[in-house]
């Protein structure tokens, strides 16, 4: 058979690119960056925008930006760290971060993904045994699937089930008299909003021998008192061995950075292919994110307006009645029982007629019979953009148990606008 035949049938999510491109996947959101843009040609009151802290616009940031560009435009440095693209504004920023995250050291990252996936694959050899959550995210996945020998996976947050693996995992190290074991976690869960159990998970170091990874990208910036994640948020930062952070999230940026022990990044930086054989952070990423750090460090003002809008939106919505799940952080998830069809009428409804863009997710992410709705709130949002969207979620809800979305198709209305 001809490679590209399976091509054909375009995977799981590539067979609705006729019914959904442009709409559900692929939307184009247009304008200024910011809670009001444009979609499809209409003002939308945005809920799915990286930009915690409301930096991505932020004058003083967007100046730095600007002038970091003219200075070096985007092409320096060029080459990898190792070969070429190493600097002192590179070693600063990491300096910045290792201090903001009480670490010995950091190192930058080029992405967020990449950057996880080859640290995983970096700090594991096949003697090792890699222990991790559930719920995952999927670069934290695809760090593991690297992984040439044993991995073990426990049910979300089930400490009981953790331990169970922990037993197995150390009977294999001790068994091969080699090899350690890396526990992996998020901080807060992207989907859900909820946190992981680190409290419970480094409580467990007392009784087995194991490594922890903590994945914080939605937690950096935005949880804790100083806002240096939910390690510092739950009081056990000098626990957590290595510290996994990103740009793309409270920084509105890109890139990311692993904080740890001093050994353990030197390590690193001699081992991580993702940064070995890729050309390293352009200058102005690097001094726009030092200058993003210095916010979140010295103006608490950005957090607690997130914070603000954050407890507003989630009490109002639980006030009306709406299931917001277990969430611990600025995600906002709304579950809502229905099916995939009633879910497109409930985003279409939302986006066309209410004009709340907010991104939808559907089985397999969740179970058959869930939609979750995901609002990911910004301190630059409004007071009024939360009552606002709350009333609207309110309505969403009462014509779904009135069974209103289950009367017509999406792909029948696509096809009469």
């Amino acid at each position: 058979m001809d490679l590209f035949k399976k091509f054909e049938d375009r995977g799981p999510l590539g067979q609705y690119n006729e019914r959904a491109f442009g709409y559900f996947m692929f939307p184009k959101l247009e304008g200024e960056l910011g809670p009001r843009m444009k979609f499809m040609g209409k003002e939308v009151l945005n809920w799915s925008l990286n930009n915690y802290l409301g930096l991505g616009n932020y004058p003083e940031v967007r100046k730095v930006d600007a002038e970091a560009a003219k200075e070096w435009g985007l092409a320096y440095p060029m080459g990898a760290r190792m070969m070429s693209g190493h600097t002192s504004n590179h070693e600063k920023l990491e300096r910045q971060l290792a201090d903001f995250e009480k670490k010995e050291d950091a190192y930058l990252l080029n992405y967020g993904y990449q950057g996880m996936v080859s640290t995983i694959e970096a700090l594991v050899s096949r003697h090792d045994v890699i222990v991790y959550d559930s719920e995952a995210h999927a670069c934290i996945i695809d760090g593991c699937r690297l992984h040439f020998g044993k991995r073990f996976v426990y049910p979300h947050n089930d400490m009981e089930n953790l331990e169970k693996e922990l037993i197995r995992a150390q009977k294999i190290v001790e068994q091969n008299k080699t090899g350690g074991i890396l526990v992996i976690t998020e901080g807060v869960y992207g989907m859900s909003g909820d946190l992981g159990n680190l409290k419970d998970i480094v409580a467990l170091k007392e009784k087995y021998n194991f490594r922890i990874l903590v994945d914080d990208a939605h937690g950096f910036g935005t949880m804790g008192p100083t806002g240096a994640g939910t390690s510092e948020h739950l009081g056990v930062m000098d626990e957590i061995d290595l510290y996994f952070g990103t740009f793309a999230k409270a920084m509105a940026a890109i890139g990311g950075f692993i904080a740890g022990k001093k050994e353990v990044i030197e390590y690193l930086r001699y081992n991580l292919r993702s940064q070995i054989f890729a050309k390293s952070l352009p200058m102005p990423i690097v001094v726009g994110a030092m200058k993003r750090l210095e916010l979140i460090r010295t103006e608490p003002k950005f957090r607690e307006k997130l914070w603000s809008i954050v407890n507003a939106l989630q009490s109002g919505l639980k006030e009306k009645g709406l299931n917001i799940g277990n969430t611990q952080s600025p995600v906002t998830p709304v579950f809502l029982s229905g099916s995939i069809p009633e879910a497109t009428q409930i985003t279409y409804d939302l986006r066309e007629n209410y004009n709340v863009f907010c991104s939808i997710v559907t089985y397999p992410v969740v179970p058959k019979g869930v939609i979750m709705l995901r609002l990911i709130p910004t301190a630059d949002h409004s007071l009024d953009d939360v009552k606002y969207t709350i009333d609207a979620f309110a309505k969403i809800k009462e014509k779904l148990d009135q069974k209103a979305y289950s009367k017509e198709d999406f792909a029948e209305i696509r096809k009469n606008q």
